[in-house]
């Protein structure tokens, strides 16, 4: 018989759940996020995968750096889940095997495998150009942690910075100066559009899909900068797959040429030769698909 798994997605405005039979993703149900307090955001989660009752095993992806042993968020700036022992605290109440990791790791884990579950892609870098910038690894098949549990933060690589005097003054609040999450988010491309006269980011993809020449500009812009951060990678990890996903990946290949250029010029010679870039399949499926499939692989692993 097939594993039934419970796949939640947590995000700062909503939380998606689905259940994965088989190969078989259900239709996720969202759901605003309930951000008033910690307790009132776990009483909402166990809701939600307690409607959906019995499962093999639970994964859930939240946007914060997470100890994945505990399944605890270190650093929480968007949700009330700091320090909050989610795993031990879920797994209790709902009686059945929790698993908790970033939400840009697993929707990488989701984009390694096809829709029968097929391993696609050994080793895969992901970047989740939204709000911010996220990032998830895979290798082998399996997620890629570090020491701790918190890699794969690409959105704070830097892409840019003035190295005259030496390291450039940090500052109290993050992200950092001269890195992807400053100069290649969503919110980077409402600036820029803004410079040009439109109202924000999605504006500005309408309009370049409809081939304004500005909004074009500033997509072109944005897919140069993110170039730089992927080839970083390539550098790093010389992986079978580059994969790009979030929001401002709808303007597709307006936003991925100009990063496949920009990386091709940054890569070292040799390096990457095998490494595709492409758009992320699974759109806003990818953290419920991903949570899920890291549960079934935890739950399994021996």
């Amino acid at each position: 018989m097939a594993q039934r798994l419970i796949g939640v997605d947590v995000g700062g405005t909503k939380v998606s759940v689905a259940t994965l039979e088989g190969t078989t993703l259900s239709e996720p149900a969202l759901q605003p996020t309930v951000l008033t307090s910690e307790d009132a955001l776990l009483d909402q989660l166990a809701t939600l995968v307690q409607e959906r009752l019995p499962a093999d095993a639970i994964g859930i992806g939240v946007p914060s750096v997470i100890d994945f042993a505990t399944g605890t968020a270190r650093s929480s700036v968007n949700i009330p889940l700091q320090d909050v022992p989610l795993r031990r605290l879920l797994t209790e109440r709902l009686g059945v095997p929790v698993f908790v990791d970033n939400d840009a790791t697993v929707a990488a884990l989701a984009e390694a495998y096809d829709d029968a579950l097929r391993l696609v892609a050994q080793s895969l870098v992901l970047f989740t150009v939204g709000t911010g910038v996220g990032g998830g690894i895979v290798i082998g098949g399996r997620i890629f942690r570090g020491a701790t549990g918190a890699a794969a933060e690409l959105g704070h690589t830097v892409i840019g910075a003035d190295l005259a005097t030496g390291a450039p003054a940090t500052r109290d609040k993050w992200p950092q100066r001269g890195t992807l999450e400053e100069l290649a988010a969503g919110r980077a491309l409402d600036g820029l559009g803004r410079e040009r006269g439109f109202a924000g980011g999605p504006a500005v993809v309408a309009a370049a899909q409809g081939g304004d020449a500005e909004a074009v500009a500033a997509i072109t812009l944005l897919g140069e900068r993110l170039g730089i951060g992927i080839a970083n990678a390539i550098n790093t990890f010389d992986p079978e797959q580059v994969v790009v996903g979030g929001g401002v990946s709808a303007a597709g290949e307006l936003l991925l040429a100009p990063a496949r250029e920009t990386a091709q010029r940054y890569v070292l010679p040799g390096v990457g030769t095998r490494t595709e870039i492409r758009l992320a399949r699974w759109g806003p499926r990818a953290g419920v698909r991903g949570a899920a499939l890291l549960a079934g692989q935890e739950v399994n692993a021996p």
